[in-house]
């Protein structure tokens, strides 16, 4: 599992920060969650084959976590692209979507389909296979949700040498991954357990912005791989961070901990401080394994 920092700033660009939008890579998905004004342009710059990308998930309706998305899907259409794009978002994104659409009579040559969101308790919006996404209802100032992508547990693992040590027939081997015992070609039952090793633990990415300081949301995301979590301010500039909905880098690392996350990833910056290491010198204080988000970083989560 990968996460692509494309932007994580708060309010507005700069000519060298820019606002939410990261893809995240699991199982094969490219997910754009939050698109923010030049998200399209840092995807080129990180050279992120975007045609790829089918399901795009918008936290809420302000503009530093949305207002790049009418380009993204205007560009998909001159680059002629024909697979559905999925966009997921709060209720009233499709009519803001569209009417740009219809007056600059752009209308897309694939199929553009919303889901908007209105519940406020946590709900499934899409599943496969292989991962399952969730919404983390959040308290902002509007109608806002995080989002918690989590892989579904896989195959187990075929040991092939015991698997040829006990005469199995590799016609035999899907069945084994799939937890079975089976006949060896000597007529012997083989069970599963001799020849497989368990599945690797599934893995969960939670992603928060933008949220007031909410210990509600911890058996939400209760021992997920990594968090990102939103921080804002500083403690020294908390008394902002509950007018504005927004949260501290404390407060951040103290959900962390709270929830018994694996990681955190700190992001969504106020620009008012010089160097965002502050944040992580102040939620280290709380909790240890920290990262700090910043545009164009890759982070591998394992």
């Amino acid at each position: 599992m990968k996460v692509n920092i494309l932007g994580c700033y708060a309010a507005t660009p700069r000519s060298f920060t820019n606002p939410s939008s990261q893809v995240l890579e699991i199982k094969n998905h490219l997910f754009l969650i939050d698109c923010g004004e030049g998200t399209q342009v840092q995807l080129r710059k990180n050279k992120i084959k975007f045609s790829k990308i089918e399901h795009i998930f918008i936290s809420h309706l302000h503009g530093d976590h949305f207002y790049g998305l009418v380009g993204l899907v205007s560009t998909f259409r001159l680059l002629n692209r024909e697979k559905e794009l999925h966009i997921y978002g709060p209720k009233g994104i499709k009519e803001i979507i569209t009417l740009q659409l219809k007056l600059s009579k752009s209308w897309t040559n694939y199929p553009l389909i919303f889901h908007e969101l209105t519940s406020k308790e946590p709900q499934v919006i899409f599943e496969d296979l292989k991962v399952s996404v969730s919404t983390i209802p959040l308290k902002h100032r509007i109608y806002t949700n995080g989002f918690l992508f989590k892989e579904k547990t896989g195959d187990r693992k075929l040991l092939i040498n015991e698997a040829l040590k006990y005469n199995i027939d590799v016609t035999l081997y899907k069945s084994l991954k799939k937890g079975k015992d089976v006949i060896s070609e000597d007529g012997e039952l083989i069970p599963n357990a001799l020849v497989t090793a368990p599945p690797d633990d599934p893995l969960s990415y939670a992603y928060c912005s933008d949220t007031v300081y909410d210990p509600e949301i911890v058996p939400l995301i209760k021992e997920a791989t990594a968090l990102y979590h939103e921080s804002t301010f500083l403690e020294q500039q908390a008394e902002l961070a509950f007018p504005t909905k927004h949260s501290t880098a404390r407060q951040a690392a103290t959900i962390a901990r709270d929830a018994q996350v694996m990681l955190l990833i700190l992001g969504h910056y106020s620009t008012r401080y010089p160097d965002i290491q502050l944040f992580k010198t102040e939620a280290e204080s709380i909790f240890q394994n920290i990262i700090l988000a910043d545009d164009g970083k890759e982070i591998s989560v394992k």
